[in-house]
């Protein structure tokens, strides 16, 4: 539904038209972003802000998360990463190869000066950075998304040594040794966000002229300049949805009127739950998302079609 001025509803119109779904300004494509990409004009997206999947280990050929989301269920285990933290540097080198994929796509549709967020956990910032300035952007910045913090996942060795084949005394010496120190996992307090650009016609001016991208909106009445932390919580778990890295909507919110203005295109080619979309139609940006999943289609169909905005 939208909401009028005179607080008036009305329906918005939904048209389905093969893997495409439209729903007023926002249309969706239920396909690899692959392929998706290739539904776009050059030139025609002005902001593109996207969380891609990290654990691309986990997730198998289809992309989908369920392995992902039944190893978090699991004692030992946190959101897929396997007890001890032991990540494999192939992943790293995958995900790079991958991301510089979609970045090259990305180049395409984007208009000269338009800028790229995506992201990104600390440890595979340096591999999301090299894909995207080899597909040609220009890595302008690293922000950081503040929040609430995550589950610790740090935890005492104890457990191991007490299945050791010796003695109790012999454990508890060992154990005593360990000083209770913990694996390398500080309880998590932000997300970092990879800030990127595609090279810009001439100067700011000429690029901001021709095509009104390449400058930021940084003054928000009543609050202090824009800076490159954004503190926002975690957003609570959801009756109506869920997802596994879901962000919150006034984040997302303020990286679009950031980045973007009124009436521009916003893309995620990682659509998931619609955070992105949801943000976009609320700050009267028009928006394209890609998603692979269809349970992430219908669960972002259903948010769109659900929410009211001012007109």
């Amino acid at each position: 539904m939208v909401t009028s001025s005179s607080t008036k509803k009305r329906k918005i119109k939904y048209v389905a038209r093969g893997n495409t779904h439209t729903i007023g300004t926002v249309r969706v494509y239920h396909a690899d972003c692959m392929l998706a990409f290739k539904e776009l004009r050059a030139n025609s997206v002005d902001f593109l802000a996207t969380d891609p999947p990290y654990f691309l280990d986990g997730m198998g050929n289809d992309w989908s998360d369920e392995n992902l989301i039944r190893k978090s269920a699991k004692a030992g285990t946190v959101k897929g990463l396997p007890v001890g933290m032991k990540f494999d540097p192939k992943q790293g080198r995958r995900l790079q190869s991958f991301i510089t994929e979609v970045s090259k796509e990305a180049m395409r549709v984007m208009k000269p000066g338009a800028f790229m967020v995506v992201f990104s956990q600390p440890r595979l910032f340096h591999r999301m950075a090299v894909a995207v300035e080899d597909a040609g952007f220009e890595v302008r910045d690293m922000l950081v998304w503040e929040h609430n913090g995550g589950q610790g996942k740090a935890f005492t060795q104890d457990h191991f040594v007490k299945k050791m084949n010796m003695s109790a005394a012999e454990k508890a010496r060992i154990i005593e040794k360990l000083q209770d120190r913990k694996t390398p996992q500080l309880r998590p307090k932000f997300e970092a966000v990879l800030l990127a650009q595609k090279p810009k016609n001439g100067t700011f001016i000429q690029n901001w002229l021709k095509w009104k991208t390449g400058l930021v909106e940084l003054d928000f009445k009543g609050e202090p300049q824009q800076s490159t932390v954004f503190n926002y919580d975690k957003p609570g778990k959801s009756e109506d949805f869920e997802h596994m890295t879901v962000k919150p909507v006034p984040l997302m919110e303020r990286l679009i009127e950031v980045f973007s203005v009124k009436g521009q295109t916003v893309l995620d080619p990682f659509l998931g739950s619609g955070t992105t979309g949801i943000a976009a139609v609320k700050k009267g940006r028009k928006f394209i998302g890609f998603e692979i999943e269809k349970k992430y289609v219908d669960m972002s169909l259903k948010r769109f079609c659900d929410i009211t905005v001012d007109t």
